[in-house]
């Protein structure tokens, strides 16, 4: 008997197991558009708000993402509301991107970047990397494989050279 019980205990752990340890996918997020967005391969991850100083870097984000996407980059735009700079609605923030800025990167719902509620991808910097947001248009980008190629603070212009050598050396060029 105690045979039988050792071996359904066996069977149950390996059936729960797997749903214990899954976590949510870190390269994977809601899009604004509906559906979800994943990170394959190089990405250059911004989060952002609306009602920021440094708004006008969504030009440059679309800009590479223009330049850049036919080679294999993502662009992607975050809106958070964790620094209280973003509009109170995902269709008030794509109205809001799409009037001022036309922008057509994809962009997430909003989604926190700080603390425990933060998006997996934004917890794994900061317990892997040490690297969290300090503002708004702060820039992370990804390497073909997933891992850390750099990141740069919210003064830091999308399209400075330092960026775009960056993701030329990701994308092989």
């Amino acid at each position: 008997m105690p045979e039988r019980i050792l071996a359904i205990a066996t069977v149950l752990l390996a059936l729960v197991a797997p749903a214990l340890s899954a976590e949510p996918d870190r390269m994977v997020f809601d899009s604004i558009d509906g559906g979800t967005l994943r990170l394959d391969g190089p990405a250059l991850v911004t989060n952002t708000a609306s009602l920021c100083g440094f708004t006008r870097q969504f030009d440059d984000l679309q800009a590479l993402h223009e330049g850049y996407a036919d080679d294999g980059l993502t662009v992607l735009a975050v809106p958070s509301e964790d620094f209280r700079q973003e509009l109170d609605s995902e269709d008030a923030v794509k109205a809001f991107c799409e009037v001022n800025f036309d922008l057509t990167l994809p962009m997430t719902v909003i989604t926190p970047v700080r603390g425990a509620e933060a998006h997996p991808f934004y917890r794994w910097l900061a317990q892997e990397h040490g690297i969290a947001p300090r503002w708004n248009f702060h820039k992370v980008l990804i390497g073909p494989a997933g891992e850390v190629l750099g990141q740069w603070g919210s003064p830091v212009r999308p399209t400075s050279p330092a960026i775009t050598a960056a993701i030329e050396t990701a994308l092989g060029d």
